[in-house]
């Protein structure tokens, strides 16, 4: 697994190199440290996965991520942060990051890359807990995609604000494995894997 990081702080970076580097499955294809950088280094290695901070001195990770999600757009990008902002987080969602993960979580670094390159999107915990109040933040005007019922919209919306199978149950007057079935049937139509990824894909996409 071929791994690119970009940080404006060189010590990040290098920690970053002798942390991956230790991995036998992984290869740190090269690091760098501001947006410009990232973007030619990911069109020189094209790495698997690209780690990228968000702050940094000539254009965001964010705006970086962009650009090259639009040259390369099956791009895996996991953004690692020391700030848990809503508005990063709804940027790094609408723009299609596999991954948001703040940067005193070294632990989870790993693991979340593996994650990423088995397909699945990664959010920290405190990221995920976050995501019920940027429904506020959200625009009336917003629509999910058609594929779904209005009753599948519905469910999504509850599941998004973090209710479990039978708090939606009980609040939309249903049983328990009809929710179940909904899921199914949304997890199946959307291509997704679990109720994580269905909270990612209703924020991305209203």
């Amino acid at each position: 697994m071929r791994i690119l990081i970009i940080d404006d702080d060189q010590l990040v970076s290098l920690s970053l190199k002798t942390i991956l580097g230790a991995q036998a499955e992984i290869e740190v294809v090269g690091t760098g440290n501001s947006g410009q950088e990232g973007i030619d280094l990911y069109r020189q290695t094209q790495p698997d996965i690209l780690l990228m901070d968000i702050r940094m001195g000539d254009m965001t990770g964010l705006e970086a991520a962009e650009i090259i999600l639009q040259e390369f757009p099956q791009a895996l990008i996991i953004f690692l942060t020391t700030f848990l902002d809503n508005d990063y987080v709804i940027h790094s969602l609408k723009i299609g990051a596999k991954g948001y993960i703040l940067k005193q979580n070294f632990e989870s670094i790993v693991p979340a890359i593996k994650a990423v390159q088995v397909g699945q999107s990664v959010f920290g915990e405190q990221i995920v807990s976050l995501m019920p109040n940027l429904l506020s933040a959200k625009s009336a005007d917003n629509r999910i995609d058609d594929c779904l019922s209005q009753r599948e919209q519905t469910i999504l919306a509850e599941i998004a604000e973090g209710l479990n199978n039978k708090e939606i149950a009980e609040k939309l007057f249903l049983s328990e494995g009809t929710v179940r079935n909904y899921i199914s049937t949304m997890l199946d139509k959307l291509q997704l894997r679990d109720r994580t990824q269905l909270a990612i894909y209703y924020y991305k996409n209203s």
